[in-house]
C-alpha cells in the first residue's frame, strides 16, 4: 500500500479494527448457528451464547442475531482468553483445515479494511447518489452479509485489488485472446466485433492472463480489440464503458467460497436455459424480467471462457434505476419499515410464483435486482445469472409447460432442494440482509406474506426455520462437494436452534 497508494494508509489504520469486528461477527453467527461437529452444546443466557467444544473447552460471548449485519461483535473468550481476530480466533480452536481458512479470514479482514479506506476516501469527494446500475453496483464495500470470507481475495496483492475490485471503481482493460473457432465452443451468438476471420476473441480478465494464463503463445496478441470496463459486484463480470452486453469471465481463483472459472456445462446450457427463462418470464405480467445470456463461449477449458449477459438497465423505463438488491442495505430506503415490507411482498410474490411453476432462482443481492420508480417505490425484478437456477420437470409439467432439453445440475425435482435454493439465497439471504435484523426482517416477512396466496412452499416461510448455507462449515470440509446447509430460527419466532 505504501509503493502503490501512500494516502490510503491512515484510512486503512483507521478501517481495521471495523474490519476485524465485522468479520469476527460473521464467524460468530456461524459458530453460534450452523451444525459445526466440534460444537458439542450451545447454552443460552441473558445477552449471551456459551459454546461448550467437544474438548470440553468454552466459549463465550454476546447474544447472537442470525440476521444482524451490523459489527456487534467485538471480541469473545475461549477458556478465558480473550480474542478480536477472527482469523486468530479460529487457529486457538485448532480444528481440522482450520489452518487454511484461518489464512482466508485473514485475508478476507486485511481485504475489507483496504475497501472500507477507499470508501471512506472516495465519500469525501462524491456524497452524490450513483446514476448508472454499475455505480450502485460499486457501492457494496462489506462483500457478503454474512461470510468470514466476505472479502477473501486469495492471490491477489494490494496493486491488483486497487487495480480490479469494484469498491475501489476502477476502469479495468480486458484483453481478448484469439483461438480458432474449430478449438472452440460457442452457443448463442457471438457478436462479429470480438470475431477474427474464422478466429474467435475471448475476453480475458488481466489477472487471468497474468496468474493463469500468463502469456501463452497460442493466445495470441492480449491487445487486440481489447474492452475497457467497469467491474460490477461479481469482480470477474464487468459492464463496457461504451455500453453494451456485461461480459462475465473466468477468474480462476476462490472469491468468498467459490472458484470463479465458467465450466464447459455453463457454456453448453447457456443459450438452452436463457431461452427458457425468457419464455418463463413472459408468464409473470412484467413483474420480472430475465437477463438475456447473448453468447457464451469457452476454449474447452474453464480457465478461457467468457459469457456475454444483457445489461440489466435496458429494464428500466424513463426515470427509474435498476439497483442491486445488496447495494440497499443501510439505505434511506431500507431504513423504512413500510418500504421494506412493500419491497419483500414484490420480491417474495414473484419469486414463489416462479418457484411454483418449476424454477428456483438463487435470489441473493447480488443476482437479484429491482426497479425503482423516481420516489424509489420498488416496481419490478430484475434477475441475472441463471448458471445457478435449479429447474424442476414435475413442476413444469404439472403446470403443462414444456421440460427444456437439459441434463445435469441445474435438473432437480427435489423439493428440499428447490426451497433451499430460493429460501436461502431470498429470505435468509437478501431480504434479511435488506432489513439488517431479525426484529426488522421478521416484521418485513411477516407483513409480505400475510394476505399473498398460499402456495404449497410459502407455508415454510410462515413456520421457519430458513435454511442457509453453513458457509463456514463447508471451508472447513473441502472434501464434502456441494452445499451443506443449516437451519436458522425463524425471524418472527423468538425461538432458537441448535441448542
Amino acid at each position: 500500500m505504501a509503493d502503490v497508494r501512500p494516502a490510503l494508509g491512515s484510512a486503512y489504520g483507521a478501517s481495521l479494527g471495523g474490519a476485524r469486528a465485522a468479520v469476527l461477527t460473521r464467524l460468530w453467527r456461524a459458530l453460534a448457528f450452523e451444525p459445526l461437529p466440534w460444537i458439542a452444546r450451545r447454552e443460552h443466557g441473558p445477552g449471551s451464547l456459551t459454546l461448550l467444544l467437544a474438548d470440553g473447552r468454552r466459549l463465550e460471548g454476546p447474544a447472537a442475531d442470525p440476521y444482524a449485519t451490523d459489527a456487534y461483535v467485538r471480541e469473545v473468550s475461549l477458556d478465558g482468553r480473550t480474542h478480536r481476530q477472527a482469523a486468530r480466533l479460529i487457529e486457538a480452536l485448532g480444528v481440522p483445515h482450520g489452518g487454511a481458512f484461518a489464512a482466508e479470514v485473514d485475508d478476507s479482514t486485511a481485504s475489507l479494511a483496504l475497501s472500507r479506506a477507499g470508501a471512506a476516501e472516495r465519500a469525501r469527494a462524491q456524497a452524490r447518489d450513483p446514476d448508472t446500475t454499475w455505480e450502485w453496483e460499486q457501492r457494496v464495500v462489506d462483500g457478503h452479509p454474512y461470510h468470514p470470507n466476505c472479502r477473501s481475495r486469495p492471490g491477489f496483492s494490494v496493486a491488483e485489488q486497487l487495480a480490479y475490485a469494484p469498491e475501489h471503481r476502477p476502469v479495468v482493460r480486458l484483453a481478448t485472446v484469439s483461438v480458432g473457432a474449430r478449438e472452440c465452443l460457442v452457443t448463442g451468438g457471438w457478436p462479429d466485433h470480438l470475431r477474427d476471420g474464422d478466429r474467435i476473441l475471448i475476453p480475458v480478465h488481466p489477472w487471468q492472463a497474468e496468474h493463469v494464463l500468463k502469456g501463452e503463445d497460442r493466445y495470441g496478441d492480449p491487445e487486440r480489440a481489447a474492452i475497457d470496463a467497469h467491474p460490477l459486484m461479481a469482480l470477474r463480470t464487468l459492464a463496457p464503458a461504451a455500453g453494451g452486453p456485461h461480459v462475465k469471465t473466468a477468474l480462476s481463483t476462490r472469491l468468498t467460497s467459490a472458484v470463479r472459472d465458467i465450466s464447459a456445462y455453463s457454456v453448453e446450457t447457456a443459450a438452452v436455459v436463457s431461452a427458457f427463462a425468457q419464455s418463463l418470464s413472459e408468464r409473470l405480467e412484467g413483474r420480472l424480467h430475465i437477463t438475456r445470456t447473448l453468447g457464451a463461449v469457452t476454449a474447452h477449458t474453464s480457465d478461457l471462457a467468457a459469457v456475454l449477459r444483457e445489461p440489466p438497465e435496458v429494464y428500466a423505463g424513463p426515470g427509474e434505476r435498476v439497483v442491486p438488491v445488496a447495494a440497499l442495505a443501510g439505505t434511506d430506503l431500507a431504513r423504512s419499515a413500510a418500504w421494506q415490507a412493500e419491497f419483500a411482498r414484490l420480491a417474495l410474490s414473484v419469486c414463489l410464483r416462479v418457484l411454483d411453476l418449476g424454477v428456483a432462482l438463487e435470489a441473493h443481492g447480488q443476482n437479484l435486482l429491482v426497479v425503482l420508480s423516481p420516489d424509489g417505490r420498488p416496481l419490478r425484478l430484475v434477475y441475472r445469472d441463471l448458471a445457478d437456477i435449479r429447474i424442476s420437470p414435475a413442476r413444469l409439467a404439472r403446470h403443462g409447460l414444456p421440460v427444456p432439453p437439459l441434463t445435469g445440475r441445474l435438473v432437480t425435482d427435489d423439493e428440499t432442494v428447490l426451497r433451499r435454493k430460493l429460501f436461502g439465497s431470498l429470505a435468509a439471504g437478501a431480504l434479511a440482509a435488506t432489513a439488517g435484523s431479525s426484529a426488522a426482517f421478521g416484521e418485513a416477512l411477516t407483513s409480505a406474506l400475510d394476505g399473498l396466496p398460499p402456495t404449497a412452499d410459502s407455508a415454510p416461510l410462515l413456520r421457519g426455520p430458513l435454511p442457509v448455507k453453513a458457509l463456514t462449515l463447508m471451508r472447513l470440509s473441502p472434501g464434502i462437494p456441494g452445499d451443506q446447509w443449516a437451519d436458522l430460527p425463524h425471524p418472527a419466532a423468538g425461538g432458537r436452534i441448535g441448542g
